[in-house]
């Protein structure tokens, strides 16, 4: 009688994707991704003309533009679970139809009276709850129906879909709000995630199999998928904290850029033009992230060592990444600092080869958990950060102290990954293949 574990890798070699239905399902999740973080940056975009619409202070603003993240932090590990256990595709597009609708009325509950604020903060926050389930299951979905050897680039061409989103919201939305109000802003990401959701489920889960009726959640899982967690089989392992604690690095340096760098280019260069350094970084971003897929599976495919490929990435996405942010923070001219500040936040994709791809090499079979532990202490971390790094700027007068913070954050990230990386299963029992 074949042994479990040798059973279940069976299973999982039968259930990977062929090539046709993977190049399919990756130009999804990349569109997904990219309006997710349309819905994301609605609000971003429009702040500034919905305070002047209902005389909102700046604390007030802030409370509606933070509560996104308190939401976000709460349901990363429950949607990597459910995604281990019932499918990522299901949880991914159940989810974007339940926020796709939501950003859709957002316009809608601004109007309910005078506590359109605390609807607004309200309905952002279970924005963040059902969002936060999408990178976890992301990852679940991908470790059980990529191979190994193609892993990095469908992981590095779907994490683009953020820097994707985040520029059409800034063009697009940029356009609607000039010409239709900020109301147009979200009909139009609402929209589009609820035309994409309809036609994933029309046209890709049509299967019985892939019913999306709520009460899913409330039967049995499919006997292919764990039920249980092992947690002391996984935590006991030095290689998952490793991984935990880098995506938290990695995490708290993003969250510090993207919140901070363009006031840096304001208050320093106060006269360069804006769309510059608000659209250039995360642009060039885009393919730099597609080549780092590329490379490492392209490695892989040569012969190296799995965990040998993860780690060079890791110096590149953690490592190189804050020498070029240091030299964002010391840099005099301003096409200096976008130079480097586009070097580092490109060097950065480097990150979904290296560890957002590690978890999927360590427990396929729980990988949506794992990333959704990750990403946690990620968010968690991010908040954080961005909250010391103004600190330091106020009590400093000084920016290096910004790139500074980030880059003993990445080292220490960097460092226990080095020491204590590994690329092989510890989710089939004793019998691990090392890679």
């Amino acid at each position: 009688m074949q042994p479990p574990h040798e059973a279940r890798r069976d299973m999982a070699e039968e259930a990977h994707w062929s090539r046709p239905d993977c190049h399919v399902w990756t130009g999804t999740l990349l569109l997904g991704t990219c309006l997710l973080y349309c819905a994301r940056c609605s609000l971003p975009i429009c702040a500034a003309a919905m305070s002047q619409d209902f005389g909102w202070n700046k604390k007030e603003a802030g409370l509606a533009l933070s509560s996104f993240f308190w939401g976000y932090c709460f349901t990363q590990v429950v949607g990597g679970h459910l995604g281990d256990r019932f499918g990522g595709e299901r949880v991914i597009v159940l989810s974007a139809s339940a926020w796709g609708c939501l950003t859709a009325a957002t316009p809608l509950l601004t109007s309910l009276g005078s506590t359109h604020l605390l609807f607004l903060s309200c309905s952002r926050a279970l924005t963040g709850l059902l969002q936060g389930v999408h990178f976890p299951a992301l990852s679940s979905l991908l470790a059980q129906k990529v191979r190994e050897s193609e892993r990095a680039l469908a992981y590095s061409t779907v994490g683009s879909g953020t820097q994707c989103g985040t520029l059409v919201t800034g063009a697009v939305g940029s356009l609607l709000l000039d010409c239709c109000g900020w109301q147009s802003v979200f009909y139009f990401s609402g929209g589009l995630t609820l035309l994409w959701a309809g036609c994933v489920y029309r046209h890709l889960l049509n299967g019985a199999d892939h019913s999306l009726a709520p009460g899913l959640l409330l039967r049995g899982p499919p006997s292919a998928r764990p039920a249980r967690v092992p947690w002391r089989l996984l935590f006991r392992r030095p290689s998952v904290w490793a991984v935990v604690f880098s995506q938290l690095s990695s995490a708290c340096s993003y969250f510090t850029l993207l919140s901070w760098l363009p006031a840096f280019f304001q208050e320093t260069f106060p006269h360069a033009q804006g769309w510059i350094f608000n659209v250039v970084p995360w642009l060039v971003a885009i393919p730099i992230g597609l080549l780092g897929g590329l490379l490492a599976d392209h490695l892989i495919s040569q012969g190296y060592r799995t965990i040998t490929v993860r780690k060079l990435m890791q110096v590149l996405g953690l490592g190189l990444s804050s020498v070029c942010g240091l030299g964002v923070g010391h840099s005099r001219s301003f096409f200096s600092s976008v130079a480097f500040a586009t070097a580092s936040i490109g060097l950065q994709t480097f990150n979904h080869s290296g560890i957002s791809v590690n978890v999927q090499d360590l427990a396929p079979s729980y990988a949506g958990f794992l990333f959704g532990v990750a990403n946690t202490a990620g968010a968690l971390a991010g908040v954080l950060g961005v909250y010391v790094s103004g600190y330091l700027i106020e009590s400093t007068g000084s920016w290096a102290s910004l790139f500074h913070l980030g880059a003993a954050v990445n080292a220490l990230g960097l460092c226990s990954f080095l020491a204590f990386g590994q690329a092989h299963r510890i989710d089939l029992g004793p019998s691990w293949q090392d890679l």
